[in-house]
């Protein structure tokens, strides 16, 4: 969640509204909106309020439009029916909402057997609001196994776990070991390799190392981690010194990709060495946010002290979250969709959605004043930047140029060391249709006259850039 700030000064000034929002005669309605930044000292019609709210809300992009994000945009009307049904129930509460319950433990047996597990019904799983928080709690169980193998050495004031990963991650990871007080241990990109190397990941873990972490599908260019090569660099380093890292498996986007589109490639339960995986169902899972999945190899991969369990809803309830409270309605949501399309559903729609990544990447380059890091054939998803030839424009111009158009699509500066890279990055989802891709591609070739037409790339702060979203 971002975090706000309370304005430096309130706003107090009236502002005028068009009396005819009034519920009853225009003449007599309000004439004036209520305060911007406290409660107004009395109700209003809900008719009234709701068109403020709504006429605010034109002001945001296009979600359709937003080519910066991974998460889904549109599901189909009996899914929002559903999850307007059941809005209203607490997924906390499974003693109350037993039906909801057990759609959410379906849903974890059919994403272990998606994800090979080897016996699915002893794979330990929850729903959550999201990958950042399915990874916050695989993280907790990574550290509390090491704790427990450590217990004659840990804690202790010179003993400071850490957990290896690319410096690609997304924020979450860096969120976790801040907040769990872990050391971040992370392998650097280095020429035009922009995410984890195995060897490099293997070589910076030691005994106090909790699990290495690999990325199916970075949110930089949409390119999958070698997770199986991974798992090898490590089976050698225990081969050599002992040390036995566990893997947790961020699938935030590829979990949802790869079985479907990628059946050869090993990445999942397959490999003994994984022990966690996490997915987002509102990320290719393809459900409105917020929705995520955390599932264990067994119940040996998650600690039994890290399952609460309370009766004050009725019944006796174990849970292993972050928060508490929160809706049934994407649990339902995700349900739904697994009964909608099946497999073949899913790997329909997913190819669709590749293959439109990957016309629109050759399409892009085919322009001349680009340069593709990736094409979009493992995430749908590519990142490119400007040819060395373009000197007038960069990718923040085109960002900015887009945005007038109604596209979002985000400029952003890589991590250590390719701080010297500026890339674009298109996500194409379910919805992005072969004929917005048309669409899109008709604005930008329109725009690179003007751009090439430049003196000089527009002067701005590339390192406040904001245009970087997963």
């Amino acid at each position: 969640m971002p975090l706000h700030e309370g304005p430096q000064k309130p706003d107090e000034r009236p502002r005028s509204i068009n009396p005819f929002f009034g519920e009853a005669n225009p003449v007599s309605g309000m004439t004036e909106a209520p305060p911007t930044h406290r409660l107004p000292d009395a109700p209003l019609p809900p008719t009234t309020a709701y068109q403020l709210v709504h006429d605010e809300l034109m002001l945001d992009g296009n979600s359709r439009l937003n080519l910066a994000t991974f998460v889904t945009t549109w599901m189909e009307p009996q899914a929002g029916v559903l999850m307007g049904e059941c809005r209203d129930k607490n997924m906390i509460d499974k003693d109350e909402y037993p039906r909801t319950a057990e759609l959410e433990r379906r849903c974890v047996a059919m994403l272990a057997d998606l994800w090979n597990a080897p016996d699915p019904s002893a794979a330990m799983g929850c729903s959550t609001t999201g990958s950042s928080e399915a990874c916050m709690l695989a993280g907790m169980a990574l550290k509390r196994r090491w704790a427990r193998r450590n217990a004659d050495r840990y804690p202790a004031r010179d003993v400071r776990p850490n957990l290896v990963m690319g410096v690609n991650v997304q924020v979450c990871w860096d969120k976790f070991c801040n907040f769990w007080e872990v050391e971040a241990r992370l392998v650097p990109m280095e020429g035009d390799r922009f995410h984890l190397d195995p060897q490099a990941a293997a070589d910076l873990c030691d005994e106090n190392t909790i699990g290495v972490v690999g990325i199916l599908g970075s949110t930089f260019d949409g390119s999958y981690e070698p997770i199986a090569d991974l798992c090898a660099a490590l089976d050698a380093l225990q081969d050599r010194t002992g040390l036995d890292i566990p893997v947790h498996v961020d699938g935030a986007s590829g979990a949802m990709v790869a079985p479907f589109l990628d059946e050869d490639l090993v990445w999942d339960f397959r490999l003994p060495r994984v022990a966690s995986i996490n997915t987002s169902g509102h990320k290719y899972g393809l459900v409105y946010p917020g929705v995520g999945w955390a599932l264990w190899r067994d119940k040996e991969a998650l600690p039994e002290e890290l399952v609460f369990r309370v009766n004050y809803l009725g019944g006796d309830m174990p849970t292993f979250a972050l928060n508490f409270s929160r809706p049934g309605a994407q649990v339902v949501a995700q349900y739904y969709t697994f009964l909608r399309l099946g497999r073949e559903g899913y790997r329909a729609v997913q190819q669709t959605t590749r293959d439109v990544a990957l016309s629109l990447a050759e399409r892009v380059a085919a322009l001349g004043d680009f340069q593709l890091l990736t094409r979009g054939d493992q995430l749908p998803v590519f990142a490119f930047t400007t040819a060395p030839h373009v000197q007038t424009y960069d990718v923040f111009d085109v960002s900015r140029r887009l945005r007038e158009r109604g596209w979002l699509v985000p400029a952003y500066t890589f991590p250590p060391n390719r701080e010297d890279l500026s890339v674009l990055r298109v996500v194409c989802r379910n919805g992005f249709s072969a004929d917005l891709a048309e669409l899109f591609m008709e604005d930008l070739s329109g725009l690179l006259p003007e751009l090439r037409a430049q003196s000089q790339p527009s002067v701005r702060d590339k390192g406040a850039a904001t245009g970087f979203h997963h």
